[in-house]
């Protein structure tokens, strides 16, 4: 199927349309629930850091540190990756599976289009760029919401977060969350495709193939987020 996809277009501005039409989709309409769960994320994680920080001899710093690294080396990249294939995914599983069981992609050939560069392309092509950036979004605002929540229950103030935010901090941390991201981008998009696109029967195996991208995206996700664990850090 990822072969099938690099065609030469038969029409551009069709291709350009279709490709700027599922960014819209998936940066925008996955972004509300990405800003939702990225605050508490970082809400939470503070918390539960300082409630395991009972040692009077560790510095509140620390805090903020923690927080900061588990932001960005696991829980925007990965906790919602897996939000984002149940979001993502399935959107895509459908949509394709709905245009296979209607015959629409059958038309398609007919006309002489080629429905894996017309509909795959543009979809794996979206999510490769949009998803990293609502990531990139999630880190930044997840730590917002630590800072936050570390400030309203009176365990850290701004300015002791904010410094902790600053000490012993590695580039290298954002680098490694933008390669899952990537990673992850393209492990949610291509499996939904592939599942939409073979769809076989009615209405009842769309869903059905819905929930095995989902799933199947999931697994994926998290053996890919060890092999980059263990390979990278």
């Amino acid at each position: 199927m990822l072969k099938s996809m690099f065609t030469r277009p038969e029409n551009v501005k069709m291709y350009w349309k279709e490709f700027i039409g599922q960014c819209y989709e998936i940066g925008f309409g996955a972004l509300p629930i990405v800003l939702i769960v990225s605050i508490f994320l970082g809400a939470v994680t503070t918390v539960q850091t300082a409630y395991q920080l009972v040692s009077p001899l560790i510095p509140l710093t620390t805090i903020a540190q923690i927080v900061r690294d588990s932001i960005l080396l696991e829980l925007s990249p990965t906790v919602l990756s897996i939000v984002l294939a149940g979001v993502i995914g399935s959107k895509v599983a459908s949509e394709l599976g709905n245009m296979r069981v209607s015959e629409q992609i059958d038309a398609l050939e007919i006309m002489g289009i080629n429905p894996y560069s017309y509909l795959v392309f543009p979809k794996i092509a979206a999510s490769f760029i949009m998803m990293p950036m609502l990531i990139l979004i999630s880190c930044i605002v997840g730590i917002w919401g630590g800072r936050v929540a570390g400030d309203f229950s009176g365990i850290i103030s701004p300015s002791i977060f904010d410094r902790g935010l600053r000490m012993g901090f590695s580039t290298f941390n954002v680098v490694f969350a933008m390669i899952k991201a990537y990673t992850f981008a393209f492990l949610i998009s291509s499996i939904s495709a592939y599942y939409g696109y073979h769809v076989r029967g009615g209405s009842l195996e769309i869903g059905r193939a819905s929930t095995k991208a989902v799933v199947t995206s999931c697994i994926t996700i998290l053996i890919a987020d060890y092999i980059l664990a263990a390979v990278l850090l």
